[in-house]
């Protein structure tokens, strides 16, 4: 790579066309939906609407918004773009999060709107609703804390009932997966943009909920003559329905774009016909796909023939809707007809006073809830500081020589090093803030300095909290120089404090050491932005600082071509200031009798051997210095953070090439149709269990009964009025897994789904457990249980580095029991990557999500296959299906069947599936917000049990044909129906057949069968600490 950086070797680069010709208009007023493969470019698209493409790229065409180009306005402040990751801060609150956003992004132009509309109602003599007056006039007032355009935006998307809950992150329990990009989408609807475009944001999502917050966006769109495009990976067909237009992208072209009723015309006159019981959404991203395409030609008389994307595009453009594009392109947009109001000329929502407020208020509010970090420091500091004092207490400490200066030399330094290590933290503290910070910035919420400043100020009472601590604890227990110079001493009789000149001359140099320590880490973290290059950069700097900082080494030592260095390191101001304190002090005095040096005192011997300087004035010189590295260290942290990027921002994909390499995949096997990889035999007393695997295993079944958890009230919901201490988040759940059975676990968001399974799988650590749970009749033991069971996260964790048979051999490694040999190890390996099919990858490196190697599609199956080698007898999947389109969520589902197909019993979570993933599941069991399950039973064929048990309860509406039975169950069971009709689905269930009937295989599964035994191993780990 270097060498084709310099042409001296050929490079293995290529150019790459992510979108080609791409044309067309969105117009306000309609909601369009984007669609598309994976691979098709829609990000991108979707990123070049929205003035955001990555300046490496190479761009051609143009893009306009009512006739102006980009460069006419800020397109940032125009649009909001809301993309498929949620970065947030886990300390903040969702309410927080909200209202933050709305602070910066302002108002836009809802006062001048007020205003003219109040005009116009006086003028007509109108008198105005007093609520909606009411809330235009608290929408319109910008800089306040919180805004009742928050509240409004937190009950359209389902938030109010988490409002004062944490958003969480990985390290911190926060809101549900659905819930935090329910707050990723709120971010940006709290301002005033009217053009937005939002990448995937259903990912994590029940459809029910999908379905609502799109039905609010069509609202908006049509009142607010907004402009709106939406990306979604399997929109349920009632969502589907929503959108007014169409757009379907694929390899980087347009294939269609126009009003949703006419997109099917256009595919039946190029003979491809969406079959019954198929979401159009679904048919509409394969159609296009050599590997699907076959199954949906419908012209009988005619051979099939692939049709390629460049040929449906064509077709497109002769097909009339696509003509009637073309004739609107040609026609330029008058620009005299933009409102002045419409593009957005100010650079960012408010003024900078105010955005330098909101971002102290944020800070101060994030450094109380890291209250821990700075505890920790401080303690840190003050057991050092303890075990410095001590070495010396009770000790004499004589002055006056040579040999005497050098103890003192060595506790200054020691002093030096620990209050300059203290700041280390505060590069971990930055790096991990960057991603958020990156977001805002990017989206004009405030510069960089806001950021900055604030962060800066309020580390200064730190500074002086842990300086102060430090020489207070030390100073006078280690025998430092307690008089004042003798200029000072004439003042002491009238002015007793000038006796502890040196005490705080000393105090100050370590507060400016303290703060330019923290001002270097956070310019290291700001430049290095990942914690692997800040540590490697931190530590050489650390080294050099203190390596030419005058006390390791001399600066009469240091060579003439590296003395540069001895004046740059901010160490040897330090360390000058603090001893010139010391050793010019009057005990150090005493006249020198030593002929290598020229100095008339002792204490300037000391000075001199090593190189320091003897003036008092240079004190002052060197604390000046401190306070230009400080203020240098900040500014160029300001400079990195305003022009630099996040690292890896660059997209994988898979050539051509690669695919040709791959005709073994399972991509190929697709082409026989999806509905064959889904629709597999699912009754467990017929099937075909797959025999002769080189480890054998020992099925088990689970079932739980009246299972509650409770965790601790969170202080927020406590300050809201709520008194019980205790928050309830699952209530009485009840049911049994068996083996050969795949169930799915079901619910809206919020429901409890993850927590149950969570609590069954023994990963919930804290909070309080009630009721039984029993494996194959055993009570569980979490320490058996952990061996025989496997869980598969929602996020795919793996190293990057090592390919997927190291990966899998790794887990092997560690989780099989020690009588595996390595030959029957590297069997099994080979056994389960055929089961999961990641043969044709197995030497694929794994790489970084979204950077280089595998697919989300194929993280997911390597993420079971991980489990797998574990030869567990039970499998949790937490949503397997999350984040993938129609086609790689159908892969990952025949992954999973051929896993319960083993025997082997397998419970997943799942959100929005569509007909044939959802029919894949032989059993359901459904919860409601608040913890409770309201069926527990078979699907059956075409999912008629689950469908005949909730149209027999009054008042449920029944399903209509052709309708997704996941999604009806989630719209008719929602607490709004429950109200309306007056009935509660929990306790429906509770007096049902079916639950009474649930409640005898429970009591039979958790009866021991006879002759059996309880799970026991031998150790703790599957390995020996060898």
């Amino acid at each position: 790579r270097i060498l084709g950086l310099f042409r001296l070797a050929p490079s293995n680069k290529r150019k790459i066309h992510i979108l080609k010709d791409v044309s067309g208009i969105v117009k306000p007023s309609r909601m369009t939906l984007l669609l598309g493969p994976p691979g098709a470019g829609k990000t991108t698209f979707l990123l070049a609407l929205a003035g955001k493409l990555d300046h490496d790229l190479k761009v051609s065409g143009r893009i306009t918004y009512c006739g102006h180009e980009l460069n006419e306005f800020v397109a940032k402040k125009t649009c909001a773009y809301i993309g498929q990751h949620d970065i947030h801060y886990g300390e903040m609150t969702v309410r927080e999060t909200l209202d933050f956003s709305g602070r910066c992004l302002g108002v836009g132009t809802r006062y001048e709107m007020l205003e003219e509309l109040l005009r116009r109602e006086k003028q007509s003599g109108i008198k105005p609703d007093p609520e909606i007056d009411a809330f235009m006039k608290a929408t319109a007032i910008s800089g306040q804390k919180t805004n009742l355009q928050t509240d409004y935006v937190l009950k359209i998307l389902g938030l109010d009932i988490c409002v004062d809950t944490m958003v969480g992150d990985n390290m911190r329990r926060g809101v549900s997966g659905g819930q935090k990009k329910r707050v990723t989408t709120g971010e940006m609807l709290v301002g005033p943009a009217k053009a937005l475009f939002m990448d995937e944001i259903s990912t994590g999502l029940d459809s029910s909920t999908t379905f609502q917050i799109c039905k609010f966006m069509k609202q908006m769109v049509h009142i607010n003559d907004d402009t709106m495009v939406i990306s979604l990976l399997q929109p349920a067909p009632e969502t589907y329905e929503l959108f007014d237009d169409i757009i379907l992208l694929s390899e980087g072209q347009i294939v269609y774009q126009g009003p949703r009723e006419n997109v099917l015309d256009f595919f039946e006159n190029k003979g491809f016909k969406c079959p019954a019981r198929k979401g159009v959404a679904d048919f509409l991203q394969e159609v296009t796909s050599k590997k699907d395409q076959q199954q949906y030609w419908f012209r009988r008389d005619e051979p099939y023939r692939y049709v390629s994307v460049p040929e449906f595009a064509e077709s497109f453009h002769s097909f009339y809707i696509g003509e009637r594009h073309a004739t609107e392109l040609k026609v330029p947009y008058d620009k005299s007809q933009t409102h002045r109001a419409a593009l957005v000329k100010d650079k960012y929502g408010i003024s900078n006073w105010e955005l330098l407020k909101a971002c102290f208020a944020r800070e101060w509010l994030l450094m109380k809830r890291d209250l821990f970090v700075y505890v920790y420091r401080i303690v840190q500091l003050t057991i050092l500081s303890i075990l410095a004092f001590t070495l010396f207490l009770r000790t004499e400490m004589p002055v006056g020589n040579v040999q005497d200066g050098n103890k003192f030399f060595g506790a200054l330094f020691f002093s030096l090093m620990n209050i300059m290590f203290n700041g280390f933290s505060e590069q971990a503290m930055i790096v991990s803030r960057l991603p958020v910070f990156y977001k805002q910035r990017d989206f004009m919420f405030y510069p960089a300095w806001a950021f900055a400043l604030p962060i800066w100020v309020l580390r200064i009472p730190i500074s002086f909290l842990e300086s102060g601590i430090w020489v207070v604890l030390t100073y006078y227990t280690i025998g430092f120089a307690p008089s004042a110079s003798s200029l000072q001493r004439k003042f002491q009789n009238s002015h007793p404090s000038f006796y502890f000149i040196r005490f705080f001359r000393q105090f100050l140099a370590l507060f400016c050491v303290h703060q330019m320590s923290i001002s270097l880490f956070r310019l290291v973290g700001a430049i290095g932005r990942t914690h692997v290059v800040s540590n490697i950069v931190s530590g050489l700097s650390y080294q050099l600082i203190f390596l030419l900082g005058g006390f390791v080494v001399s600066k009469d030592a240091i060579k003439p071509w590296m003395i540069w260095g001895y004046y740059i390191s901010p160490m040897m101001y330090g360390q000058n200031a603090i001893v010139i304190n010391e050793f010019l002090d009057e005990r150090w005095s005493k006249p020198n009798t030593d002929s290598r040096f020229d100095a008339p005192t002792v204490g300037k011997v000391l000075l001199k051997s090593r190189g320091f300087y003897t003036e008092n004035y240079w004190f002052w010189i060197c604390i000046g210095a401190l306070f230009g590295f400080i203020f240098l260290f900040n500014l160029l942290s300001i400079i990195a953070l305003t022009y630099l990027n996040a690292i890896g921002d660059a997209k994988a994909f898979i050539t051509d090439e690669d695919d040709k390499k791959n005709e073994n995949s399972i991509s190929e096997h697709v082409t026989e149709g999806i509905d064959m990889a889904l629709m597999q035999v699912r009754n467990a007393s017929h099937q075909e269990h797959r025999s002769g695997m080189v480890l054998p295993f020992q099925p088990l079944s689970l079932a739980f009964n009246h299972v509650d958890y409770y965790v601790d009230m969170p202080a927020e919901m406590k300050s809201q009025g709520i008194n019980e201490d205790r928050l309830q988040l699952l209530h009485d759940a009840s049911g049994a897994f068996r083996p050969g059975i795949l169930t799915a676990l079901m619910g809206v968001s919020g429901a409890g789904k993850t927590t149950l399974m969570d609590v069954l799988a023994g990963r919930k650590t804290g909070g309080y457990i009630e009721g039984s749970i029993s494996i194959s009749g055993y009570p569980k033991n979490q320490t058996t249980f952990a061996r025989v069971s496997g869980y598969c996260e929602q996020n795919d964790i793996h190293s990057p580095c090592v390919t997927v048979y190291e990966s899998l051999l790794f887990s092997a490694w560690l989780r099989l029991p020690s009588n595996v040999n390595a030959e029957k190890r590297k069997i099994f390996v080979e056994e389960v990557m055929e089961l999961v099919e990641l043969k044709v990858i197995r030497d694929a490196l794994v790489g970084l999500p979204g950077v280089d190697g595998l697919s989300t599609e194929q993280r997911k199956r390597l993420t079971i296959a991980v489990e797998l080698v574990a030869n567990p007898s039970i499998i949790f999947m937490d949503e397997p299906t999350s984040g993938l389109d129609a086609r790689a969520a159908a892969i990952v589902m025949r992954t999973v069947r051929n896993t319960v197909d083993t025997g082997r019993t397998v419970v997943c979570t799942i959100h929005q599936p569509s007909i044939d993933i959802f029919e894949a599941f032989d059993e359901l069991l459904l919860m409601k917000r608040g913890g409770q399950v309201i069926y527990a039973g078979p699907l059956g064929h075409q999912s008629q049990k689950l469908i005949e048990y909730f149209e027999a309860i009054a008042g449920v509406q029944q399903i209509k044909d052709g309708y997704n039975p996941a999604t009806w169950m989630l719209e008719i069971s929602t607490p709004s129906i429950e109200a309306q009709h007056g009935i509660d689905f929990a306790e429906i269930y509770a007096n049902s057949t079916l639950y009474r009937r649930n409640q005898e295989l429970i009591e039979e599964l958790s009866t021991p069968a006879p002759g059996s035994n309880d799970l026991r191993f031998p150790t703790k780990y599957s390995q020996s600490f060898f």
